[in-house]
């Protein structure tokens, strides 16, 4: 049996930009100790591009890249808050901050998973990657 979906909104702290997500009820999250999430206390949803819609401020987002330049980390360029980005680990979707989901109690459980990203990058995105596969 799968997990019911359903669709949460959400946006950066200033509201220009909003966005839905279609999540499960229980949710997993991935904190990452990498140099950028450990910085902005990014907490991780990963999910396909079907399962996710811009609702507003196409026009307010910013984008920043580094190192390989696969990840598209896109902003708020009024309050500079990154609720969502395209990342390197799924090109095709988004990862949508947790932190930035409008009603954070709406699931029946949330389950924060450890992601190396500072010491084992590639091997925590290849394990990820079989996972969501599976």
């Amino acid at each position: 049996m799968t997990d019911p979906m359903t669709w949460h909104a959400g946006g950066c702290h200033c509201g220009a930009v909003r966005f839905e997500t279609l999540l499960p009820d229980v949710l997993e999250v991935d904190d990452c100790n990498c140099s950028m999430c450990a910085r902005t206390g990014f907490l991780h949803i990963i999910v396909p591009a079907a399962r996710f819609r811009l609702t507003a401020g196409q026009d307010q987002i910013t984008t920043y890249t580094f190192n390989t330049g696969v990840a598209k980390h896109l902003f708020c360029s009024s309050c500079g808050v990154k609720s969502f980005y395209v990342p390197r680990s799924n090109p095709d979707g988004y990862s949508v901050n947790y932190r930035c989901l409008d009603d954070q109690s709406a699931f029946r459980e949330i389950r924060v998973i450890k992601f190396d990203g500072k010491g084992n990058w590639e091997g925590q995105a290849h394990a990820l990657a079989h996972k969501s596969k599976a």
